[in-house]
């Protein structure tokens, strides 16, 4: 691989190319950035690298069989591209994964299924379904080393030895380079509804989500939208002032039958009102999607999990010491925070060790704030040298994403 000049975008075809390009890179020491498409890019410290190793050549579905429901790609292959092909069979990626596009403001695709793992994206159904990593089935990556690991297989239940399937997801292509990947599929549900809630202050609405979510209704997703968030959702359903949301998905009758049950539930606090499933798509979408920050600036959005009887109390108490948007999605247990200031990352992470801790993620930011404070939540003592030890078993020569989650990684 010497014949590859530096500085500039290395793309090879297959897995075989992306093993001599890692190799090789090692052998020089070269540090490489990992794209896909670049929808994440923004993500994660900035990073110093003489190469660009670009896997969107490295695409393709290899393997689908619907009555199974199995799915392998490529790392290149397009995510719009999947959910394409899975439509095509009523089904699904039931994690139904984050775009970053707008929150971002890249352009092109939407991202690539490595990438979707490498990340480990998901959306408001999270609750009920997890994550990527909940999902994957196997994966084939070359690591660090200049090696090619493979990990996992082709069917649900694979158990044998090492889970690096899901141990490489959320590295960020900080431990390995994926190459190819599969996943389980699931229906899509028949249908799905969506009851609003109008008017609720922030920890009210948090009560109510935590009633509704421990009933026997199988709510799918919930979320409390302030009311200075909601005109920025969909432009029709949603009624004046704050909406409290919660989503029904299922078979029609399961679901007229759990909405009558969640609208006796949502009663006693008050009337609500119902979305049909073509708006009820549009609006967990935006969601997702981040959609009232999608404002074509570079303020900083934070992505925090914490427990959440405590998201309105972290709101609430960041409010009297700065200025902040904010809504709440998963039950009130994620909040996606915009601060009118940058440089208050120290007073974000205080305040959320003060209530009992959590993790935060600078999702967005200029990138002179992303090189001068942590991006990702900073991690204990011992478990911060634990990722240290992974990334020298993985990666002993620095050359993968360097420096894009820590010091180190």
């Amino acid at each position: 691989m010497s014949a590859y000049p530096t500085d500039e975008v290395l793309r090879p075809q297959d897995e075989k190319q992306v093993l001599d390009t890692v190799s090789w890179a090692v052998s020089e020491r070269k540090p490489l950035e990992i794209l896909g498409h670049g929808s994440k890019r923004g993500i994660g410290a900035p990073m110093q690298v003489a190469d660009t190793l670009d896997l969107s050549a490295v695409s393709g579905v290899t393997l689908y069989e619907p009555e199974e429901l199995v799915l392998t790609a490529r790392a290149g292959t397009s995510v719009a591209e999947i959910e394409a092909l899975l439509d095509e069979n009523n089904q699904e990626l039931q994690f139904e994964p984050l775009d970053y596009r707008g929150l971002l403001g890249s352009e092109g695709e939407r991202g690539t299924v490595g990438g979707l793992l490498a990340c480990n994206l998901s959306g408001p159904r999270r609750i009920k379904a997890g994550a990527a990593r909940d999902h994957v089935l196997g994966i084939r990556a070359v690591t660090g080393r200049g090696d090619v690991i493979k990990s996992g297989g082709r069917v649900v239940k694979n158990v044998t030895g090492y889970d690096l399937s899901r141990g490489l997801s959320g590295s960020w292509g900080t431990l390995g380079v994926f190459t190819e990947l599969t996943f389980k599929v699931l229906p899509k549900s028949e249908t799905s509804s969506t009851l609003v809630l109008s008017g609720l202050a922030d920890g009210d609405a948090a009560d109510v989500m935590a009633h509704a979510m421990g009933s026997d209704t199988e709510v799918s997703a919930a979320a409390h939208l302030p009311e200075s968030v909601r005109s920025h959702f969909i432009d029709r359903g949603l009624p004046d002032g704050s909406a409290t949301v919660f989503r029904l998905e299922g078979f029609e009758p399961s679901v007229r039958y759990r909405e009558k049950r969640l609208r006796e539930i949502l009663g006693k606090v008050g009337p609500c009102e119902s979305l049909d499933a073509e708006t009820s798509a549009v609006l967990w979408r935006e969601i997702r999607d981040v959609k009232p920050f999608c404002d074509g600036t570079q303020r900083a959005v934070w992505r925090i999990s914490i427990a959440p009887s405590q998201g309105h109390v972290l709101v609430g108490s960041l409010r009297l010491q700065t200025g902040v948007d904010a809504y709440y999605d998963w039950q009130g247990g994620l909040v996606w925070l915009r601060m009118e200031a940058d440089a208050e990352a120290d007073i974000v992470r205080r305040t959320i060790a003060k209530l009992g801790g959590g993790h935060a993620t600078l999702a967005r930011a200029p990138a002179a704030l992303r090189a001068s404070v942590p991006v990702f939540e900073p991690q204990p003592k011992a478990l911060a040298a634990l990722s240290q030890r992974l990334k020298e078993q993985f990666d002993p020569a620095g050359v993968l994403n360097p420096g894009r989650m820590s010091g180190f990684m």
